[in-house]
């Protein structure tokens, strides 16, 4: 695959079997009871058992606190921590330090200033996730998949310390501009390859990761 791709949001085996074998590098699990695509730790466990190794489980995580990380390192015992809310810098380093999980810091992005966080997070993050910013306008908003993209000129010609990808409403439509753009190494879809908030439709997957193979 030329452009690596994370599945996130996966929460049927219909979805984690389209993922896998269209050759996604990464499916996320969600554990934010607020999202569509949430599921709990035990249902991760049953989803993933037996997952073959080159499809690595991501645990996306918001302000998690010690209980929740104990129980998905110990039950789940993820490829990656995703930490999606207001973590600081300082957290990330506790949480990969404690744990022995690498770590991916989600930086929400709508205007170039919003940028500015990455390189605080650089030297404690394994590696970083630029996402779209839910709106202000929006309190009702989930923390990630929202279907809403940013102007992805502002990642244009930009280089990072660490391994990062590009999430923000991308679909089949969109993705390859997106990639031309900014020059992602790796995506991050989760509404774009729906059918309905939290319904993963395993065709869209399917088309979406052989668009990946084609950039």
């Amino acid at each position: 695959m030329s452009i690596d791709a994370k599945i996130c949001g996966v929460s049927t085996p219909e979805a984690l079997a389209a993922a896998v074998a269209g050759g996604a590098r990464w499916i996320g699990l969600v554990f934010f009871p607020r999202s569509p695509r949430a599921v709990t730790v035990e249902q991760a466990a049953a989803l993933t058992a037996g997952l073959a190794s080159q499809t690595q489980t991501v645990a996306l995580l918001v302000d998690p606190d010690d209980a929740l990380l104990e129980r998905v390192a110990e039950r789940l015992r993820p490829d990656l921590l995703q930490l999606h809310g207001s973590e600081t810098a300082k957290r990330v380093a506790e949480i990969r330090g404690r744990w022995g999980i690498p770590v991916m810091k989600v930086i929400k992005v709508a205007r170039a200033e919003d940028l500015e966080p990455a390189a605080t997070f650089e030297p404690v993050a394994d590696r970083l996730l630029f996402d779209a910013k839910p709106p202000a306008s929006r309190p009702d908003a989930l923390p990630g998949g929202n279907a809403l993209s940013f102007d992805w000129r502002l990642l244009a010609g930009r280089r990072w310390q660490r391994p990062w990808m590009l999430s923000g409403g991308l679909t089949l439509d969109n993705l390859r501009e997106a990639v031309q753009i900014t020059a992602a190494p790796a995506v991050d879809v989760s509404s774009g390859v729906e059918d309905a908030p939290g319904l993963k439709s395993p065709t869209k997957i399917r088309d979406f990761l052989a668009h990946c193979r084609e950039l």
